[in-house]
Formats: C-alpha cells, sequence, structure tokens
C-alpha cells in the first residue's frame, strides 16, 4: 500500500487540522463540517495529481486548445455518518464522479471492550473498472475500511482503490497493509499516535459523526 501523509509539509491543511482538533472551537459544529469539508477539497486535488489523464482538444472562442483530462470515471464511496462532510469536500472537485454511501458500525461483544464490524446498507454505484475513493475522516482500527472493501469487490473490482482519510493511528495503517492490495492508496492527513483502550485516536479529536451532527443515542 502506498502511504501519502500530506501534513508532513506546512500548509493551510494545518491550519484545519489544527482547529478540527480543538476543544475551544468544538462547539461550533458548522465550523467543523466545513473544515472537513476543506480537508476533503484539498485531498481531492492531491489525489488529481496521482490519476492518469488523456490528451484532449477543447475549443475555444477563439481557437483550439490541448489539454488533458481524467481517463476514468470516479466513484467517491463514504463510511456513514461522519465521511459526510468530508464526501461532499472531494465531490467539490470531482464533480461528475458517481457516488456510494455505506454503513459501518461497531457492535460490542461478549470481550471487554472488543467489538465487531457489521456493513447494514449500501448504495454503490457500479464501481468496475473506475477509480474509487474511499472516504472515512476517522482511520482507527482499520476493521471498518477492510469490512467496507471486502463488501465493495464483491460487486466488481476498480481500476483503482483511493483511501482517503483525516487522522488515522499507526495501527489501522497496519491492519490496511496487511489486508489490502499492494496497489491500494491511502491519503492521510495526519498520522497520530496510538489508540487507547477504547480503541480511539489519541490525541485524535474526539467523535467526527458527534462533532459534525451531536450526539447519537
Amino acid at each position: 500500500m502506498q502511504i501519502h501523509h500530506l501534513s508532513e509539509k506546512n500548509s493551510v491543511l494545518n491550519h484545519f487540522l489544527g482547529q478540527i482538533r480543538n476543544v475551544n472551537i468544538h462547539t461550533d459544529r458548522m465550523r467543523f463540517r466545513r473544515n472537513i469539508e476543506r480537508i476533503g477539497e484539498i485531498m481531492a486535488y492531491e489525489i488529481s495529481k496521482d490519476l492518469v489523464y488523456k490528451a484532449v482538444e477543447i475549443q475555444t472562442p477563439l481557437g483550439t486548445k490541448k489539454t488533458s483530462e481524467i481517463n476514468h470515471p470516479i466513484v467517491v464511496a463514504s463510511i456513514l455518518r461522519a465521511s459526510l462532510p468530508f464526501h461532499q469536500g472531494i465531490l467539490n472537485y470531482f464533480d461528475e464522479a458517481e457516488n456510494g454511501f455505506i454503513s459501518a458500525a461497531r457492535y460490542p461483544t461478549d470481550e471487554g471492550d472488543s467489538f465487531e464490524i457489521k456493513v447494514e446498507y449500501e448504495a454503490i454505484a457500479d464501481i468496475t473498472s473506475k477509480y474509487v475513493l474511499l472516504v472515512d475522516p476517522m482511520l482507527a482500527t482499520g476493521q471498518s475500511i477492510v469490512a467496507v472493501f471486502n463488501k465493495l469487490i464483491e460487486k466488481g473490482y476498480p481500476k483503482e482503490i483511493h483511501l482517503a482519510v483525516v487522522i488515522a493511528a499507526p495501527e489501522g495503517i497496519a491492519l490496511l497493509e496487511q489486508e489490502l492490495p499492494d496497489n491500494c492508496h491511502l491519503w492521510v492527513a495526519a498520522i497520530d499516535e496510538r489508540l487507547n483502550e477504547h480503541f480511539y485516536i489519541v490525541p485524535g479529536l474526539g467523535d467526527a459523526g458527534d462533532l459534525a451532527y451531536g450526539p447519537k443515542l
């Protein structure tokens, strides 16, 4: 798996990352959602550099111009619900992309703090031979992305898989490297220290879904 760690170089991305982590800003849900969306826009731009293009010629009012355009259709697939603003940011740049939405929830088991991931809902475009951008803002254990990936490829195999993540833990990255094909790309804004005993990212930012949309029952 190819890992693209975007915050290693200073940019406005780091400014937005600092704001989404800041407990003094967390009470402003609209600002949190907008910053996640803007991070999605930055990530879409970075991903676009790695796609395959074809040469085209376009007509302008005064003549013709040779340029290039993306050579394969794109499907942006998000893991509900925390991914929605992140998804929108990516879609702002890939405006002709098809879309997919998948649920992946943690269900506790009888073994202490352990859990299993269940994929219970999916609405996805045909992904065969397309670029698939699988979007999830938090990569903690990695189990959700692995479960969703395995569900997606039951329906066909894409040309390329690009995983887009805002904050990741090393443990989650290690699982993806173990379970996903070598030709996958992981685009991550920040890689944090570790998971805690409850499998949350430290220092992280808390629960991205709750910060964007309010606590769930």
